[in-house]
Formats: structure tokens, sequence, C-alpha cells
């Protein structure tokens, strides 16, 4: 009798194809490393100086932008292939839902909290998600730039799918060869450091993700000593990165990073193909599951070492919606939740 591998969930476990599973195996288990590399990474970037603990804080956020890319692609490709249409108000209104009432929990009470110290163009800025390109924003709203960014993203996106769907590809392909182009200018203008937060210098990572949804029924599968060889540059080049105390050369820009976008993405998807006990126990399941993402926002809010902050940290803890996620953002759990 052929055995199981013990470090591959069951076929008794994964639903099969003729019962479509409501939620992607093993999404949350890589969010929930996600979170964790933000949160340590910040942790001991704080307490000890250690740049190349922000790089792999970095990296945590770079892993929910593919894994966003990939959800939201996934999910609007299933709906095209169902209606041959993508419904715009349908999504903007499901988007709303989830996290506008989110976000109002974190900044109202940011708001009143900070007012001193707030002024009334950050306030507005966050409130239409465009922290990403305020670049004078105080402390306590710079984890909003990665939210800013999940914004303009699901802004743009499922209009530009749906109008020039035959040409996804090639409009994907597109961005990402931009997205360097316009940190390079950047560079030029002296507009480096923040405007690094500007949703086209981070695009060519969510357009990762989702090239991974769409390509991902005609590659072949990704066989477990790939996935290994690709977890190195993952492991690899935050230790560069940092080690540059986050000084962008060529090589990062041009080579490494694109090869370490390409390398988390093909980990996603073996991840998905593969189910792996780990990332889809229950602890972990629950980890990575978006209703403790406030808890952790909290949790490096409180690195800041401020009694308003903790206070702010009990009322986000507090609610089960969704929030930020510090250096990284929430995003939907799984696809089963678009229902």
């Amino acid at each position: 009798m052929k055995r199981t591998p013990s470090n591959v969930i069951p076929s008794s476990v994964v639903p099969s194809k003729r019962v479509p599973s409501k939620r992607i195996p093993s999404l949350d288990g890589l969010r929930a490393i996600s979170i964790s590399l933000v949160v340590a990474g910040h942790w001991v970037e704080l307490h000890y100086h250690s740049d190349v603990a922000g790089a792999f804080a970095n990296l945590g956020v770079r892993i929910f932008f593919i894994i966003s890319g990939y959800l939201i692609t996934t999910l609007l490709l299933k709906e095209y292939k169902k209606t041959a249409t993508i419904r715009l108000r349908e999504f903007y209104v499901r988007r709303a839902y989830r996290i506008l009432p989110a976000a109002m929990v974190f900044m109202l009470p940011v708001f009143v909290i900070f007012r001193h110290e707030l002024r009334w163009y950050h306030a507005v800025a966050a409130v239409l998600y465009l922290t990403n390109f305020d670049f004078s924003h105080p402390w306590f709203l710079g984890h909003l730039w990665s939210l800013s960014v999940e914004e303009q993203f699901y802004f743009l996106w499922p209009g530009v799918l749906k109008k020039w769907y035959q040409h996804r590809v090639g409009i994907l392909l597109g961005v990402v060869a931009f997205a360097p182009l316009y940190r390079i200018a950047c560079h030029l203008l002296q507009l480096h450091g923040r405007a690094d937060e500007t949703f086209p210098a981070v695009a060519d990572i969510l357009a990762i993700g989702c090239l991974a949804a769409i390509l991902a029924p005609r590659l072949p599968k990704i066989k477990t000593a790939w996935s290994l060889a690709m977890i190195l540059p993952v492991a690899l080049v935050p230790i560069y990165a940092g080690a540059l105390r986050f000084h962008i050369t060529a090589l990062l820009l041009l080579v490494l990073w694109p090869v370490m976008h390409l390398s988390i993405a093909g980990v996603l998807l073996h991840a998905v193909e593969t189910p792996y006990w780990i990332l889809n126990v229950r602890p972990v399941v629950w980890l990575g599951k978006d209703q403790l993402q406030p808890l952790f926002v909290a949790a490096v809010v409180c690195l800041r070492q401020s009694t308003q902050a903790l206070v702010f940290c009990v009322v986000c803890g507090g609610t089960r919606y969704r929030v930020l996620l510090f250096g990284g953002t929430a995003d939907v759990a799984n696809a089963g939740e678009e229902g």
C-alpha cells in the first residue's frame, strides 16, 4: 500500500477537483510566515539596529503583495470565466465592506490620540489611501503606505483586466519592466527613500503575483527540489540588501529583486499545488487569518514604546475586523471569502 509523505496533506484532507474548495490551500500559512517576518524583523531592527532584520521585514511585505496579486487575480479570472465580464461595482462594494470598517477602527483612534502631531493633509491622505504619496507622513501613519498600495491595486487592476483582458499578460510584463525604471528615475531626481513606497515603485511585485495566477494552469507542476532552490534567493537577497544598508544597486534592482519575486511566486504555486501540513495545520492557519492582524499592528506600534500607542493597541486589538498589517496589509483571507 502506497504511503503518503508525512509533510504533505493526505488527499482525504484536501478536497478533490470535483468538489471545489472554498479556500486556496497554504495561503493562510504563507501569510503567517510573512506576518512573522514583519513582526520579528521590525522588532530586531528597532531593538538591535539591524538592517538585515529590516530587510527581512520588508521581505514579509513583498510576500504579502505577491499573495495579494495572486489571490485577487485568481478571483477575477474565475468570475470572468463564469460571466465573460468583471462586475466592478460588486468588486468595489466587497472591498469597501471588508476594508473601510477596519480602516476606520484604526484611523479614528489614531487621529484622536495623536491629534496634536497630526496635520489635516496627513489625515486626508490616510483616508484617501494616499499615504504612500505623502512623503512627510508621521510615524504613526507610516505602515499605511502598504494599505494604500493595496487599495490602489484594487482600484486599478480589475478595470484594466476587464477592458484589456486579451492583453493581460503583456500589460503585466510591461509593469514588471517599468517599475525598476521608475525607481531609477526617482533616484536620479533625488526622490529615493519614501518614493520607493509609491505604487509604481512596487507595482511589479503585485504584477508577479498576478502573472502567477494567470500562467499557473499552463506551467508544469513545480517539484519540491525546484521550490527548495527557489527558497535560496528568498533567504539570501534580504541579507545582501541589509548588508548594503538599503542602498539600491543596479544588481539588486535589476537582477536580485526580480529573481527573488519570481522565486516567491514559484514557492507560492508549489505550496498551493502541494499543500504541506505545516502550512495548513490549524495554529498556523489561525495565525495567518485576517482577524489577528490588528493584534500584530498593535504589537509593532508598541515597539515605539509609547503609552498612547499602547492605548491604541487595546482599541485595535479588540476588533475582529481586518486592518492594515504594519508593513504589509491585510488582504482577502482566501478565495472562499469572496463568496
